[in-house]
């Protein structure tokens, strides 16, 4: 059953007042320029909120009292009884604001708002709680020496970390970061993506309400060639961590190498294959999941299963179930809950997935979609677009569309399947279907990605890292690996 209906979605989202403000040691405040941009709903084209346009002043200030606060241990210095309390409180707060942020994260990015309140803000709500949980579980150690020497090994926080977001999962790529560079006792600057701020403008104030110190979590809007340069290039940030684009990652590494040689933790594009082999038990099950993989979020998902390698015995069988699904992910209304995908984030992406499937129709066969389309004579619409018999080599097959463009892709053997999916600069996720348990285990390790679902697509959990290999960047996301990238081991050794 849907949370609410397409009516009273409107009626909440009338009564929606979203602060534009940027949230620095504790409170909203204006760009020290004054400027300001407008975020806009993709669905409608109508202006949301002025939003500050933080620049490299904006962020001096932010760094400083993030800076400020760590060295006071405002929040480093808190037992982890305390940090648990105040991030488990988040999550409830989180919870009790879904509509809210629910919303703010459909009408500023597109997405459907039932996923939204559905997966986004609950794991959102998810995440805060399984970091707070770990704090106090967490145990330092004592190294083996002989009598007379004790050496402690302790994991402590680096200070202030810089994280910069996308714009695809507003709230829950900000989360990603945040809750586990918190669980840490790190200090944060955020640089949410300028298509999309709103929902961790909110996220900072709800930190506060939950306890929080001031100055611990920082926002800051503004473009990346700005703020998010000036946060690579801090001197005194002691960590980035981004998820983005290959081409930014590399920037941000380039602004470590010529600022303080800052950690830089990125997870950056990919190209996913899914792999459906003949032997498959459940060809349903498989079509629809690969329908989900590609579809879901209008395809604008870093891992989505954008390349689908089929056994090319059921090529023909399984296109057709998957045609079938694509009519299911219809674009409409995103506060509509009878829509299959949304509006696409921005003008600039719309126009970039139309040349990319007008470039794909010269060389592969357009199946079903491939038109922008309008609702309601508005919005940045694209309909679930499929090409069939697509060359390994081509480019739709190769780039990084992001967007609700499928590529299949016939083989013959496994050889080839492993071959082709392996056939990349990326290696974030991919995915099998099998029935062989063997096959199952064998293809699994020959992938080159970072997360390999079997006989289901894009697996996830808090329990489990994500992040990938190649040019799909370094480190890991979620699960309890995800502290290493936000906190340095200290070696304390004591002769007594």
């Amino acid at each position: 059953m849907p949370v609410h209906s397409l009516e009273e979605w409107n009626d909440l989202a009338a009564r929606l007042n979203p602060s534009g403000q940027m949230f620095v040691n504790g409170k909203g405040s204006d760009a020290l320029s004054g400027k300001t941009f407008a975020t806009t709903n993709p669905a409608t084209g109508e202006k949301l909120a002025d939003v500050a346009e933080g620049d490299s002043a904006d962020i001096d200030h932010a760094v400083a009292t993030a800076r400020a606060s760590f060295e006071k241990g405002v929040w480093s210095g808190e037992t982890p009884m305390n940090r648990k309390a105040v991030l488990l409180k988040l999550a409830d707060l989180i919870r009790a604001n879904l509509d809210e942020l629910a919303l703010l994260d459909s009408m500023d990015m597109g997405k459907p708002v039932e996923d939204a309140a559905t997966i986004d803000v609950p794991g959102a709500a998810l995440f805060f709680q399984w970091y707070a949980e770990a704090i106090d579980k967490i145990y330092d150690e004592i190294a083996p020496t002989g009598p007379g020497d004790l050496a402690m090994i302790t994991r402590e926080p680096l200070g202030v970390v810089g994280a910069v977001v996308p714009w695809n999962f507003p709230l829950d790529m900000a989360t990603w970061k945040v809750s586990a560079a918190l669980a840490a006792g790190n200090s944060i600057v955020l640089k949410p993506a300028e298509q999309s701020p709103l929902s961790a403008l909110r996220l900072a104030r709800l930190a506060m309400e939950a306890g929080l110190p001031e100055g611990v979590l920082n926002v800051v809007p503004g473009y990346g060639e700005t703020a998010g340069r000036a946060l690579g290039l801090h001197p005194d940030v002691d960590c980035l961590a981004f998820t983005g684009s290959t081409p930014v990652g590399k920037l941000f590494q380039q602004y470590a190498g010529q600022s303080n040689m800052k950690q830089v933790w990125l997870e950056t594009g990919g190209k996913s294959p899914n792999l459906v082999f003949a032997d498959c038990d459940d060809l349903d099950a498989a079509a629809d999941m690969a329908a989900l993989g590609i579809f879901f979020n209008q395809g604008e998902v870093c891992s989505a299963n954008s390349r689908l390698l089929v056994e090319r015995s059921i090529h023909k069988e399984f296109v057709e179930r998957i045609v079938a699904r694509a009519a299911n992910f219809a674009p409409g209304n995103p506060l509509d809950p009878a829509s299959g995908m949304g509006a696409i984030v921005s003008q600039e992406q719309h126009d970039r997935i139309v040349s990319m499937i007008e470039l794909g129709k010269k060389d592969a066969d357009c199946i079903t979609g491939g038109n922008a389309v309008k609702i309601d004579n508005r919005g940045l619409y694209i309909e679930p677009t499929i090409f069939d018999n697509v060359a390994p080599a081509a480019d739709i097959a190769r780039d990084e569309i992001f967007g609700p463009v499928l590529s299949v892709i016939p083989f013959d053997s496994e050889d080839e399947a492993v071959s082709i999916a392996n056939d990349t600069i990326y290696g974030l996720a991919a995915s099998l279907w099998t029935g062989n348990l063997s096959r199952a285990h064998r293809v699994s390790r020959r992938l080159r990605a970072g997360t390999v679902s079997v006989n289901t697509v894009d697996a996830l959990s808090p329990m489990t890292p994500f992040g990938g290999f190649k040019q799909s960047g370094i480190g890991r996301d979620l699960s309890l690996h995800a502290l290493d990238k936000y906190t340095a081991l200290k070696t304390t050794w004591i002769k007594y």
